[in-house]
């Protein structure tokens, strides 16, 4: 979304071997409507036939990756544009931590993303120090990879990252007219700077080339088949990727999923999110009002909305710091909507401002200058992709009519979104058609999809719309629940499920349900899980 990544989570691939590369699939000619063309699809062929014979060369990860040993690092190459494959290329980072159990117990490489559009999976491989991930690390190749655009593959920019920090600023729940025509210059500029840095390549950062990507990831790394986890964003082109290639799948996991639906993507599909995002700012404020005794905020949820205006009024008035003004407060706030292991750090800080003491607040929320680079960059591939992928309203009329209508009953992010859009409506390079996300019985091996049901990121509707379009997939929901990202390993039942399928290839055939994971404790703020300081790492406009 916007602190976080709007649709984040992790990455890791798998390959394909020489001789299933040679034939260009039959599916891939035409799953892809007016974007996927046969020479689209040949290129396609064409450059996993390369990567196979290449192959990846691994070696130390380069100082800039700042990833510990034991992952090794190297590159690969993909074409810009999947119609021209021998012209210019782009290469791809990518890290790996191999399976650390028996080479009989080796089952190929597992490739995760996580998500964003934006969002590196350079450090996924670190989670094979997470206990939860032990038996998946001993079975699997452990990959992750930078999708394009992002990191130090052919990374885009489109604006100076000390603009994309600049502090306090303003986030009004609705906005003035003058405040309106502020915006809507932002989004004329930062448009216009996302096409003069990346000239003519900017049309080709789209998701159908994201999915792409990974076919050739799947060869270079010497898999026939992928097996492919995506979380979030991940779950769209990793859908696309089982449309295109359904005969190149081995297993896929579905982790949080975005809504595939051609007309969601991706207007509609954000301000769904806007609406699910104030059901989840409820949820917080009622845990929050749940332990009034800790933080004296309200016994109930209205009560502790009106404390945190006041914490947005005195931020608006006087920023804490000279840094947080009500835009960094709305950022810091906007992590408890995705993970709810933050709820008691953001509960103390506005509990503490209220009390005299700012620190816990400025901790939380003033920009960091040391990530600019990486945020700013998260933010122009995020931008890219959703502008790119998609038809967007082009008269402002339309967002104004949209968004002023919604934040009447959705105030806390419907602004916000629609700014961190914006610039879609003025968008210069061409527009896509969404490509029909669909797989027949039969078509593809079980997939998993996994949901919490009060996900605001990625609303629920997203998971059933998947589940109804991929024939013979099984989806697990985690009940009244709502953290983004079901992997994260707080919940056993959803875990199990996982393991069960990526080391057995077994999938509830009718689906299932998980009851809700423990909600956080108000003595224990800060969560240790080794997964949280990877999410930290891979969200680095988030802090606990």
């Amino acid at each position: 979304m916007r602190a976080v990544a709007k649709y984040g989570a992790l990455t890791t691939l798998s390959s394909v071997v020489l001789s299933a590369l040679v034939v260009v699939p039959v599916d891939a000619a035409d799953a892809g409507g007016a974007h996927t063309t046969t020479s689209a699809a040949r290129g396609v062929a064409r450059a996993a036939e390369r990567a196979a014979t290449a192959g990846i060369t691994f070696g130390a990860c380069p100082a800039a990756e700042r990833l510990p040993d034991p992952l090794v690092c190297g590159t690969v190459e993909v074409p810009l544009d999947y119609s021209e494959p021998d012209g210019r290329t782009i290469s791809l980072t990518v890290s790996r931590v191999p399976a650390s159990g028996t080479p009989e117990r080796r089952q190929g490489a597992l490739v995760f993303n996580p998500g964003g559009p934006g969002a590196s999976g350079m450090y996924f491989p670190m989670v094979a120090e997470v206990p939860h991930w032990k038996r998946i690390a001993e079975a699997y190749d452990l990959i992750g990879y930078a999708p394009r655009g992002v990191g130090r593959s052919a990374p885009l920019s489109c604006e100076d990252p000390a603009d994309h920090v600049k502090a306090p600023t303003q986030s009004p729940v609705h906005p003035s007219a003058s405040y309106k025509r502020e915006r809507i210059a932002e989004a004329k500029a930062y448009a216009r700077g996302c096409a003069r840095a990346a000239g003519p390549a900017l049309p080709h950062y789209n998701s159908l080339n994201n999915a792409r990507d990974l076919e050739v990831l799947r060869a270079a790394l010497g898999e026939q088949k992928l097996t492919f986890m995506g979380a979030s964003y991940g779950t769209y082109f990793g859908a696309l990727y089982a449309t295109l290639f359904p005969s190149h799948v081995a297993r896929m996991v579905f982790d949080s999923a975005v809504n595939p639906d051609p007309e969601q993507i991706w207007y509609r599909n954000n301000l769904d999110q806007s609406v699910a995002f104030e059901r989840r700012w409820e949820d917080f404020r009622t845990w929050v009002a749940k332990h009034d005794a800790t933080y004296h905020l309200g016994t109930d949820a209205e009560q502790v909305a009106q404390s945190y205006e006041k914490v947005r009024a005195g931020v608006a008035h006087k920023p804490a710091g000279g840094k947080v003004g009500p835009g960094q407060l709305q950022a810091a706030m906007l992590g408890a909507g995705y993970y709810d292991d933050y709820w008691p750090t953001r509960a103390a800080a506005l509990s503490e401002y209220l009390k005299g003491n700012q620190q816990p607040l400025i901790a939380q929320a003033s920009p960091r200058p040391a990530a600019a680079a990486e945020s700013e960059n998260a933010g122009a591939v995020y931008t890219a992709v959703e502008c790119n992928d998609a038809p967007w309203p082009t008269d402002f009329a339309v967002w104004d009519r949209d968004n002023t209508a919604l934040a009447r009953r959705a105030p806390f992010e419907t602004w916000d979104n629609a700014w961190m859009n914006l610039p879609c409506a003025y968008w210069t390079a061409p527009r896509g058609r969404p490509a029909e996300v669909r797989a027949t019985p039969g078509q593809l091996p079980p997939t998993l999809i996994l949901a919490a049901e009060r996900d605001a990121a990625t609303p629920y509707e997203g998971a059933l719309e998947l589940h109804k379009r991929l024939a013979g997939s099984a989806l697990v929901t985690e009940r009244d629940a709502g953290t983004h990202g079901v992997t994260g390993g707080a919940n056993a039942c959803a875990t199990a499920y996982l393991e069960d399928y990526l080391l057995h290839g077994k999938a509830p055939a009718r689906g299932a349900d998980c009851a809700p994971h423990a909600e956080p404790d108000p003595a224990s703020p800060r969560p240790t899980d080794r997964l949280v300081e990877l999410r930290r790492r891979l969200n680095p406009g988030i802090r606990l």
